[in-house]
């Protein structure tokens, strides 16, 4: 749980603390090993926490401080206590502006978080210029990186954002067999255009013969989707394929329902798992295809790590956790890994790059399973998508069956063009 100031600077004995700081009472006390300072490790955070983004920001930061609780109740990290800092993410000039003030006047460690695709692709160059380590959470689209994170030393990305795209394209030629025209409404930046764009490329190889007849842009932000809607009906597709991950995920659900849209016609809403409490029965029909990206808090296969954190988050903060709490941990739990390993090696606390080193290639057991580091400072996991059903104990819906697919399978190799590898390597075999 969050300590005060006072209560932190009694527990770990740390000089004074910043007005951002997040501090957690060091239950189980460590002696410090040989070559390791005693006083706090300091971990920037930068979380959005306000707008239609705030329930994934906010999700990704509970993650964190549960993250940085765990540790320090088993002694920190080779005996440091964890020190969070945050920040907020908001548009890509002043997050950028923070992320410096983080490096520059905070002296952390590492900085971890970076939803927005804008921003993260705004701190790519950053990091390479302050040398220090940056582990994204998410945010890091495909024409983008090519841009401006081509072969990063500091900067560690998102899965390919476009990955839930292709499950979701295999999916729908799985469980919609014999759907002949598809509509798309997505977010008008580039996330959303490279996971139309992809969606299309990858069903295509599926479906040959299918015609997409709508795509639809609205602004991130919006909240009236009643023309598009209109629009949709118009159209009278098969199906309606949407990107969307956030609030708005919520409200297009309910104004769709509003007008029987789902009735007539299948939907795959890629990742709107992120916000699956919101996703109330009463509005959100069965028999959708629902991404949760990498982690699905009701699992029938999940760890005891993830059944005790999805536990100890509702009892916190009443409601389910979604998948930005898993690249969140994972993110900070790799962190740790790798300033553990780095010691192994140099007997003192390593430098931050002989942690970003450590990081290349690590894996660690994280709330979704066994996730990694690829060698070109890409996550590699599980992703979770299924159909809806109500069959639950929830008001909300959940997934069943449920798919799980691994970027190991299904994500562009280290150094491969998107279109050309979904080109020579869909559909996929066995």
């Amino acid at each position: 749980m969050k300590s005060s100031r006072r209560e932190f600077l009694k527990a770990v004995g740390a000089a004074a603390v910043g007005g951002g700081a997040v501090g957690f009472p060091a239950v189980a006390r460590a002696q410090a090993r040989k070559g390791v300072p005693s006083e706090p490790v300091k971990v920037g955070v930068l979380a959005i926490r306000a707008g239609i983004a705030a329930a994934v920001g906010t999700a990704g930061l509970r993650g964190t401080e549960w993250w940085a609780e765990r540790v320090n109740k088993a002694g920190g990290i080779l005996g440091r206590p964890v020190q969070l800092i945050v920040e907020e993410e908001s548009n890509p000039k002043d997050t950028v502006e923070r992320y410096r003030r983080l490096i520059l006047q905070e002296k952390v460690e590492v900085v971890l978080g970076g939803i927005s695709t804008g921003v993260t692709l705004a701190l790519g160059p950053v990091a390479e210029d302050m040398g220090a380590p940056w582990l994204s959470w998410d945010g890091t689209t495909q024409k983008g990186v090519e841009e401006t994170m081509p072969n990063p030393k500091w900067a560690f990305k998102s899965v390919d954002n476009e990955f839930e795209a292709i499950v979701a394209a295999v999916l729908t030629a799985k469980y919609f067999k014999g759907i002949k025209t598809v509509a798309g409404i997505n977010n008008d930046y580039s996330y959303g255009h490279d996971c139309w764009e992809t969606y299309q490329h990858v069903l295509r190889r599926y479906t040959p013969d299918v015609k997409f007849v709508l795509e639809l842009f609205p602004k991130l932000g919006v909240t009236d989707f009643t023309s598009h809607i209109a629009s949709i009906q118009q159209a009278k597709p098969d199906l309606l394929m949407s990107s969307f991950w956030s609030g708005d995920t919520t409200i297009i659900m309910k104004q769709a329902a509003a007008v029987g849209l789902f009735k007539t016609m299948k939907a795959v809403f890629t990742t709107g798992g992120g916000v699956h409490d919101s996703l109330k029965k009463e509005f959100t029909p069965e028999g959708l295809l629902l991404g949760y990206n990498s982690m699905y808090f009701d699992d029938p296969k999940g760890s005891a790590l993830l059944k005790q954190f999805v536990r100890e988050y509702k009892a916190k903060h009443n409601e389910y956790p979604p998948y930005e709490c898993d690249h969140a941990y994972f993110c900070a739990e790799s962190f740790k890994a790798a300033a553990e390993k780095a010691y192994a090696s140099a007997g003192q606390w390593p430098t931050k790059a002989q942690v970003v080193k450590a990081l290349e290639g690590i894996e660690v057991e994280s709330l979704s399973g066994r996730r990694s580091w690829r060698g070109d400072h890409i996550q590699m996991c599980n992703f979770f998508q299924g159909v809806t059903t109500h069959k639950n104990p929830y008001d909300f819906v959940t997934i069943n069956p449920v798919e799980v697919m691994s970027t190991k399978v299904a994500m562009k190799p280290a150094g491969g063009k998107l279109l050309d590898w979904i080109n020579a390597t869909f559909p996929l075999k066995g």
